[in-house]
């Protein structure tokens, strides 16, 4: 046996670790030795080794939504919707990036140690780029928000920062989720069908996913649990090869959404065995099982159900992207492999995640100015149920960190020590107390301010089976705050003496009707990570002009919401709203007073394949250096045919000092201005559009509410 297992092993042919050798024939050396069982092995996502070939085994589920997750120390950003609601790539990318650097710190250490499970490896599965079409959605808080626009803008950033700019090597490996047409509800996602209408699916649906295989080079792609059109997203030829291969040109691997393949024969009744769900999603396009169905391939060949040169065809697209990581490879040299473990939640990290959540947060309402606070306010009150939680800053898909920064504790570094700062939580986050009596109301009365804060948390808006404190499996009903917070905040209103100011926690727009009139101020903070605290108090306090605008529109109520297993898009997003809703999409105040002028076209009439030249100056006419966030919309003067009311075509996000004008120019290709059409084609429309640039979504609200006025310029089509 012993000479037997030395002829075989001088069989194998290691040219595979050859790193002169092209990706591909490296690929095809190392899997066609491989036999039909040890290929299958691969195909799932907690892959066999295969000593004889001296593969190792890989797990390829691993979580990086906003940090790395599930995978000990590392640093905690916001979570994705508080990036969309920066408006800004270029912070994204280097949150991204840091992202990786932490990845590949941990990497190094975790193989050293022997660590090869899930959640240690370098495959990340990330970002959600599914639109957030309903706020009711649990799982929106991952998103980049309701825009396409916008999501593909943060989404091809966070992309690049994932995978690194090496010519070879991929710094980590990105993957795009969840395609397609996916967005809730939760309690179904694994039953539903899917059928939008083509010119939904390619105006809303697609576009993200499009952007990030094109522009960002995605290396993988998820599929979702949902069917599309009657088939099974992870067994859908239409989907994984039509569009995702054919049109798109993607050359890199998908995976199945976790326990997809199985719900193909279970709980979509797609087909009857689990042979024939594994056959047909193999055959669709779907590399990776995430779970184990694929073990039934086996069978299926012997039923003559898949080939052995599929089989081998998918494991090759597993095995580049696996090389491309570097995996096989011995470059010491190389920055990708020698990244040290003092970049894990360092310091410079650390500092950027305050500012990202700086930058994350909205002020949605600021009446009298009575923000920013003094730091040598006399009697300060913070109370609500999330004014001292750790657990509210983190989201969903959340790493761990050892420097969580309540709001409390950053209020409390911020203001001065001779101010009588006083807390009690007051209400816990979703039922009413316990005990009846309860002093917190009453020292509203005795403060010369009172921050709030109150909101919801990932227990109770979020995944299925994450969102323990859901009694929606995870979505929302309506909009509105709990009860008992409306009720604690209605006693403060009633007892306070000074300003209230409330801080509103979520990853989804809550509706405040009846307690928005009574608030001073309003900050939207999303679910800010671990320096949250520290960033709330910068804005609170004046160190940092207020910046975010809203990713998403705020509704006034549900009733202002379509059926939310509706997967059209009429009524749906500031593009196809038509009522008031409470905050619009792209709003935000700062602590300043932006003024648009001088809004000037290059031309006035476009004929086809005519780029356009929009021009404009921006001034900060107050007190404060801020950051402003320029938008640029595109708007039909005759909406017909399906056609969105309005569309953001292009953003900037720029600095102005006080007293400060920049000129900025967007241009704004032929491709940008064409519409989809009823069939799901780009046409170019003629008519007449404005073009309205300002810094929140076109409107007599968003003006009302205290944005600037924009500036709108006419524009024919011919």
């Amino acid at each position: 046996m012993f000479f037997g297992f030395l002829v075989h092993a001088q069989e194998v042919n290691f040219e595979y670790l050859n790193e002169n050798l092209p990706l591909e024939e490296r690929v095809e050396i190392l899997v066609s030795q491989m036999s039909t069982e040890e290929k299958v092995s691969q195909l799932m996502n907690g892959a066999a080794p295969i000593e004889r070939l001296k593969v190792p085994n890989y797990n390829w589920w691993n979580e990086a939504l906003h940090g790395i997750a599930r995978n000990g120390k590392a640093t905690i950003f916001p979570q994705g919707i508080g990036m969309g609601a920066t408006f800004d790539p270029e912070l994204v990318e280097r949150v991204a990036s840091a992202v990786s650097t932490e990845a590949r710190a941990k990497y190094i250490i975790s193989q050293r140690m022997g660590n090869h499970s899930k959640y240690a490896g370098l495959t990340f599965w990330t970002p959600n780029v599914n639109i957030f079409r309903d706020p009711r959605w649990g799982r929106g808080q991952e998103t980049y928000g309701e825009d396409p626009y916008l999501m593909s803008k943060i989404g091809v950033a966070f992309v690049k920062g994932l995978q690194g700019n090496d010519p070879q090597y991929l710094k980590t490996a990105a993957c795009a989720k969840h395609f397609a047409v996916h967005s809730g509800p939760e309690e179904s996602r694994h039953r539903f069908n899917a059928e939008p209408n083509q010119q939904d699916l390619y105006e809303t649906y697609f576009p993200a996913f499009e952007t990030l295989v094109k522009e960002a080079k995605v290396e993988g792609v998820m599929a979702a649990y949902n069917a599309v059109y009657g088939k099974p997203a992870c067994a859908s030829p239409f989907l994984l090869q039509e569009v995702l291969k054919d049109q798109w040109g993607f050359d890199g691997y998908i995976t199945s959404d976790c326990g997809a393949v199985n719900g193909v024969y279970g709980k979509q009744k797609f087909v009857g065995t689990p042979e024939e769900a594994a056959a047909v999603s193999l055959k669709a396009g779907t590399n990776l099982n995430c779970g184990k169905t694929y073990s039934n391939l086996l069978k299926a060949l012997e039923k003559g159900l898949v080939t052995e040169e599929l089989i081998h065809e998918r494991t090759k697209q597993l095995y580049k992207t696996r090389f491309r990581l570097g995996m096989f490879d011995k470059q010491d040299d190389h920055p990708y492999f020698n990244v040290s473990a003092d970049n894990i939640h360092s310091d410079e990290h650390v500092a950027l995640a305050r500012e990202a959540a700086q930058k994350s947060i909205v002020l949605l309402k600021n009446k009298d100015n009575v923000l920013p606070l003094s730091k040598d306010i006399k009697v300060p009150y913070v109370t609500g149920p999330f004014a001292n939680s750790s657990d509210m800053l983190m989201g969903s898909y959340y790493g761990v960190s050892s420097s969580l920064v309540t709001i409390l504790e950053g209020i409390t570094d911020a203001v001065s020590l001779g101010s009588s700062l006083n807390y009690r939580s007051g209400a816990l986050p979703f039922h009413d107390n316990i005990n009846p009596k309860n002093w917190a109301p009453n020292v509203a009365a005795e403060s010369d301010v009172t921050i709030c804060v109150v909101g919801l948390t990932a227990d109770r808006e979020g995944e299925e089976v994450d969102a323990i404190a859901s009694a929606d499996i995870g979505d929302k009903v309506d909009l509105k705050l709990p009860e008992n917070q409306i009720n604690y905040v209605k006693q403060i209103i009633e007892k306070k003496k000074g300003p209230l100011v409330l801080v509103v926690a979520s990853g989804s727009p809550v509706s405040l009707e009846g307690i928005e009139e009574h608030c001073d101020a309003i900050l939207q903070i999303w679910y800010p990570g671990e320096q949250g605290g520290h960033a709330v108090a910068d804005i609170l306090f004046g160190d940092v002009s207020p910046s975010g605008h809203l990713p998403i529109t705020f509704p006034k109520n549900v009733e202002q919401l379509p059926d939310y297993s509706d997967y059209s898009m009429q009524g749906r997003t500031y593009k196809y709203m038509t009522e008031d809703p409470m905050f619009p999409f792209g709003f935000g105040l700062t602590y300043s007073k932006t003024v648009f002028q001088d809004l000037n076209l290059s031309d006035t009439k476009l004929r086809k394949n005519q780029a356009l030249s929009v021009t404009v100056e921006v001034s900060n006419e107050g007190e404060y250096n801020i950051d402003e966030v320029v938008q640029l919309y595109v708007c039909p003067k005759g909406v017909s045919g399906g056609i969105p009311i309005k569309s953001l075509k292009a953003f900037k996000r720029i600095h102005l000092n006080k007293g400060e004008s920049k000129n900025l120019e967007f241009v704004l290709e032929p491709d940008q201005l064409k519409v989809v059409n009823e069939k799901g084609e780009k046409v170019w429309r003629k008519g007449y559009y404005n073009i309205v640039v300002g810094n929140a979504s076109p409107g007599d609200l968003s003006v009302n509410l205290g944005a600037a006025i924009p500036q709108t310029a006419s524009l024919q089509l011919r």
